[in-house]
């Protein structure tokens, strides 16, 4: 059992300690909030006897061996540096870090320290992802794909009376691509592999950010087209076309259902399998068993992943001149 603790106390946070205590690997030690209160009323919420306002303080808890952190984009790697040189394994919510840059620096400080760097992501942890990689070669000769991410955010409505939250702001390296985009990023990374040329074609909002965009992967015989919006709402599938079949997702994340038609006879085929609805547990499980396990060719494959999606992010948004405050 490892013992972790979190760094911020939105909901996302809430719904991580709850897959880590269904994961039964990873046990709940300390929680810290920039505010005493916050972050007492959250440890009393889950018995927890170690709370924290000072983050460099809990860096020092010996009895934490790993962080989850889900505070604001910006401030991730600073946070992030302060726990891997205490020796802290880190588990950091998406987008991981704001560039390229935090990112190398980051992986070598963890080597340094002898501990773990993961990225949150939760759609290429689950299991229906792997049995749609292992399947895809089913859809024969790849032709094209359509990866929709389009979620309409009630803080848009804060945004266009005038407030500036978090993930609409440059200061806090928002937008809508690095928010909601990379899960279908994460998908097309993992299965298809790192494209030869990418073009981000957004909705640039008044704070600089992006409130929605098309993002183009070109392969070599394919391209993949990503959707993805905060300031809309859509119900389209994911699909990924082959001269074969096609291959219909229900959602990028966290891929509830994957149906597979047949190009010929039409036949249709559901090849998913029930997920757990806190889906978010998959990632718990398999971030502690590279840690206890050592299993470091895994490691590797997750941090080329990571690397690979932040690059696409930071070249898409600078085609645009799309620059958060800590890169001027």
């Amino acid at each position: 059992m490892i013992n972790f603790a979190t760094v911020g106390t939105g909901w996302i946070t809430e719904s991580f300690i709850k897959a880590a205590s269904l994961s039964q690997q990873l046990h709940l030690a300390g929680v810290y909030s920039r505010t005493e209160e916050k972050a007492k009323q959250l440890a009393n919420q889950y018995n927890v006897l170690h709370y924290y306002s000072d983050l460099n303080e809990m860096a020092k808890c010996e009895e934490i061996q790993a962080v989850y952190i889900a505070s604001p984009n910006s401030v991730h790697f600073e946070q992030t540096i302060a726990f891997l040189k205490n020796k802290k394994h880190v588990i950091c919510e998406k987008p991981i870090f704001s560039n390229t840059a935090e990112l190398r620096e980051a992986y070598r400080t963890a080597e340094e320290n002898g501990v773990y760097l993961f990225e949150a992501i939760r759609n290429i942890h689950t299991p229906n992802f792997h049995i749609l990689k292992n399947k895809l070669q089913m859809a024969g000769k790849l032709r094209s794909a359509m990866l929709p991410y389009i979620q309409y955010s009630s803080r848009y409505d804060l945004f266009l009376q005038g407030e500036e939250p978090n993930i609409f702001s440059a200061k806090y390296s928002g937008g809508a691509l690095v928010d909601l985009g990379v899960y279908p990023l994460y998908l097309a990374v993992g299965l298809f592999g790192e494209p030869n040329k990418v073009s981000y074609h957004p909705v640039v909002l008044r704070s600089g950010v992006d409130g929605s965009g098309t993002l183009l992967l070109d392969y070599e015989d394919f391209v993949c087209t990503i959707l993805c919006s905060k300031i809309s709402h859509s119900v389209l599938p994911c699909e990924i076309h082959g001269e074969g079949g096609t291959f219909v997702l229900e959602d990028a994340a966290p891929i509830s259902e994957i149906k597979f038609i047949d190009s010929h006879t039409k036949e249709s085929k559901i090849l998913s399998t029930t997920q757990e609805e806190q889906n978010m547990v998959y990632e718990c499980m398999n971030m502690a068993k590279i840690i206890e396990t050592k299993n470091n060719d895994e490691y590797k494959q997750l941090k080329k992943w990571s690397e690979i999606v932040l690059r696409i992010t930071e070249e898409a948004r600078k085609q645009n001149n799309i620059i958060f405050d800590s890169e001027k």
